[in-house]
């Protein structure tokens, strides 16, 4: 099979590290870390080693983080939108979060100095399931747009946590654009996890929130040091938190090769790199994907001010490459660990092991200098947080969402 991607590379690996790369280093990391191990729900999420893939596709190792057990959420984003739901009640109290753990966000203290809160978002699913989760937990409100075409098992999953949620006729952009008009008009709280002027303290907290897995990953890790990671995008908020954390744990000269991954009816980040004039570009219209956590066109202006410097290639795939490290991470070679990854989070495994794999991608995999001695992470952001798109694309091989 023919894999129809594009790529843009870029000569980043030995520059100087971007100033905002800092705020997402090895501190911070600690600081949101210790946030989430504040709530009985924490544990640590696997990083599995799929020894027996990377033999058989003869590098140093294949390393996949499962951020599918997230606290019982399925999906990472949770920790960012909890990090920066704790950051902002911590600023209207005047306090630091070190002194904000979750005991003391469920405090009667707490409650009778702010009141009631109504925090609002859109969203695909994972980050709304995991404002829903955080407001529940807290004892405060939440309200959840999804935009047109959203699964229904996702919206289920956010109003069982209690959230006012529904479907909008509208994209994903336009949807953001409507939730931050309904919190200026009604004095909400807009917790987005993309950024734009104007609107960008409360998503660097989310981004900074993303940062608890680059420090459990690290801790994981323990001496061995990934060589390349790739990462998928929709805004670009975890890929550049990632991407600053690692840059920053390692240091300019020294980090992993980043490879950011989009698919490719809704690139905005892939297309903002290679066009490198300066400006943000958007991607218009359905943004139809199976990859529908990353369907979103328009570019998170505070994570393309560190991919910019810290990433080294941008990649736009087909569905296919996704639906293909769905597969692969289901159904495991030897005695690797078998991982349930949804179809947002196989998206960057896919794209590596394609690479690894197949004749028609022998230049990229030669230009990112992927050989015997590569150690790869991946993050698998999500499991089958629609179980029945899951299950057309791991068995029968259809998608059913397009």
């Amino acid at each position: 099979m023919e894999h129809k991607i594009h790529y843009v590379l870029r000569n980043n690996l030995s520059m100087p590290l971007p100033e905002m790369a800092g705020q997402f280093g090895l501190e911070q990391a600690k600081r949101a870390n210790t946030f989430h191990t504040s709530f009985p729900e924490y544990s640590q999420t696997p990083l599995v080693d799929l020894r027996d893939l990377a033999g058989m596709l003869g590098v140093a190792g294949i390393y996949v983080k499962d951020e599918s057990p997230r606290f019982g959420l399925n999906a990472f984003k949770v920790l960012g939108g909890s990090y920066c739901i704790g950051r902002y009640i911590a600023q209207r109290l005047g306090a630091d979060i070190s002194q904000m753990p979750y005991k003391e966000l469920i405090s009667r203290k707490v409650r009778e100095k702010l009141g009631d809160i109504t925090f609002i978002t859109a969203t695909d699913g994972n980050h709304g399931r995991g404002i829903a989760w955080t407001a529940s937990k807290i004892g405060q409100r939440s309200v959840v747009l999804m935009p047109s075409g959203s699964s229904a098992e996702r919206l289920e999953n956010i109003r069982a946590l209690g959230a006012e949620a529904s479907i909008t006729d509208l994209n994903y952009d336009d949807t953001v654009r409507l939730a931050s008009a309904i919190a200026e008009e009604k004095g909400w709280v807009l917790v987005q996890d993309t950024s734009w002027p104007g609107y960008e303290t409360l998503p660097l907290w989310i981004m900074q929130g993303y940062t608890s897995m680059g420090y459990e990953i690290v801790r994981q890790l323990e001496d061995i040091k990934p060589t390349h990671i790739f990462l998928q995008a929709g805004v670009g908020a975890m890929a550049g938190a990632m991407a600053g954390f690692f840059a920053s744990y390692y240091g300019a000269g020294k980090r992993p090769r980043v490879i950011v991954v989009e698919p490719d009816r809704a690139d905005c980040v892939y297309r903002t790199a290679l066009a490198g004039d300066g400006r943000l570009h958007r991607v218009e219209g359905e943004l139809q994907t199976i990859m529908a956590g990353l369907a979103c066109g328009e570019p998170c202006t505070i994570g393309w001010s560190v991919l910019e410097k810290c990433a080294d290639a941008f990649v736009s795939i087909p569905d296919n490459i996704a639906a293909k490290g769905m597969r692969m991470l289901a159904n495991p070679l030897g005695n690797d660990k078998r991982i349930i990854s949804g179809e947002s989070g196989a998206a960057a495994f896919g794209l590596a092991m394609v690479t690894l794999m197949c004749q028609d991608m022998e230049d990229l995999k030669e230009r990112l200098r992927l050989d015997s001695t590569s150690r790869i992470l991946c993050i698998s952001t999500e499991g089958d947080t629609d179980k029945e798109n899951y299950r057309h694309i791991v068995w029968d091989g259809l998608y059913p969402s397009m």
